[in-house]
């Protein structure tokens, strides 16, 4: 009898040394689905990048977690909800993947929340911006690590607000522009705003949408700023052309990618918040970022990059955590709560809506001749709690 138990102790170690065995030969599958192609492609390009150099960081350069290989797969989006919610659902059920990051696009994700939900899988988002992404449409699937309208609206708002300033917006005409726009509005406590214009996101020519603008500030007494929240193509720095010093009015904006601001570079003293900029964030991770990308690129980190950087650490220290182990739900409580560190510093996953908590950056526009664009330098560094930054998911 002794022997027969002693040999079924063997056997039930010995299974349990191949099931270990097993799960550490399994893949750990990440899918990454992104605008490889299609307007936002340059940002796409730049969360790639990002994402790869994080895991590789995060690993210390082996990409395995707990002896599990790390695997990315590669979707390419285009830009378009229908391509996007297809390309999760594939991932999901023929890649078996075990969790997916992205996409660019704000209207790719909330085609895209629905099948996390229907999958049971994580979608870290990265970079999509609109609130309602860990708002109305939020499930208990979705973590983000890149910022969300109302971090960009709240800095640049924080940035701005002060008495006597009058302002009017200037947006594109979707979820990203009016989001913006909204949770700007809201976290403005002394300043005033006159006028919001709307333009669709492939706006060329501004002067119509100026002269609105134009004319709802120019009588107006105080500090005259007109707030721009643009992505991907067209130029509404052109409104400049329409000769808005001769009204007293300014320009302001956030951060961009590098290629927009040279246009940047036309306004000295321009001021805005940021979400990020290679030469601000003083710490570790920041400086392996920049330096590698230096070494590879020979270029500075993006805008972009440094966010697929997030997500990558976010990932690698979830499944640290885990030991390896890919469960959703033990995922998701390990996530929720979660503080890791960025090329931005410390961020930490609110539990209520799985939004990243982070800083942004009060900058001024300077110009110098080294660089292309213009050079935002730090006014301050904004941090979370001084942002209250609403929970809209109503969970």
């Amino acid at each position: 009898m002794v022997h027969m138990t002693r040999r079924l102790a063997v056997v039930a170690l010995a299974c349990t040394a191949v099931v270990a065995q097993a799960q550490s030969d399994k893949e750990i599958r990440i899918a990454h689905v992104y605008s490889k192609t299609g307007p936002l492609e340059a940002y796409g390009k730049q969360t790639q990048t990002g994402l790869m150099m994080g895991l590789e960081y995060a690993t210390g350069g082996t990409m395995q977690v707990a002896g599990r290989k790390i695997v990315v797969i590669e979707k390419d989006d285009q830009g378009k909800p229908d391509v996007g919610k297809s390309r999760l659902a594939a991932a999901y059920a023929d890649d078996k993947v075990d969790l997916a990051v992205g996409p660019t696009s704000s209207g790719v994700a909330l085609a895209m929340l629905p099948v996390a939900e229907e999958y049971k899988k994580i979608l870290l988002v990265e970079p999509a911006v609109a609130d309602s992404i860990t708002g109305e449409k939020w499930n208990k699937y979705i973590f983000r690590t890149g910022r969300n309208s109302s971090q960009d609206a709240i800095s640049n708002a924080v940035a701005l607000d002060k008495e006597g300033t009058v302002i009017a917006t200037l947006a594109q005409d979707y979820a990203f522009g009016r989001d913006g726009v909204a949770a700007f509005k809201q976290a403005l406590k002394k300043a005033k705003l006159v006028h919001e214009e709307y333009l669709p996101t492939n706006t060329t020519d501004f002067t119509a949408g100026a002269q609105r603008l134009i004319d709802a500030l120019k009588d107006k007494p105080g500090r005259k700023v007109i707030f721009i929240i643009w992505a991907g193509a067209g130029n509404p720095f052109k409104i400049a052309d329409l000769d808005l010093k001769r009204h007293g009015i300014e320009i302001a904006t956030g951060g961009n990618i590098l290629p927009a601001m040279a246009a940047y570079k036309n306004f000295p003293g321009m001021e805005g918040a940021t979400y990020y900029y290679f030469g601000i964030p003083k710490n570790p991770v920041n400086e392996w970022l920049v330096a590698n990308h230096y070494k590879r690129f020979k270029s500075p980190p993006d805008f972009f990059t440094a966010g697929g950087m997030s997500a990558a650490i976010a990932i690698v220290e979830a499944l640290k955590k885990t030991q390896g182990d890919t469960n959703t739900n033990k995922l998701i409580k390990t996530m929720e709560g979660m503080r890791f560190q960025t090329p931005k510093g410390e961020m930490t996953f609110r539990p209520e809506d799985h939004q990243a908590m982070q800083a942004m950056y009060h900058f001024r526009i300077k110009v110098d001749p080294a660089f292309p664009w213009g050079v935002p330098e730090l006014v301050r560094e904004i941090k979370p709690e001084e942002m209250q930054v609403p929970i809209r998911n109503k969970r």
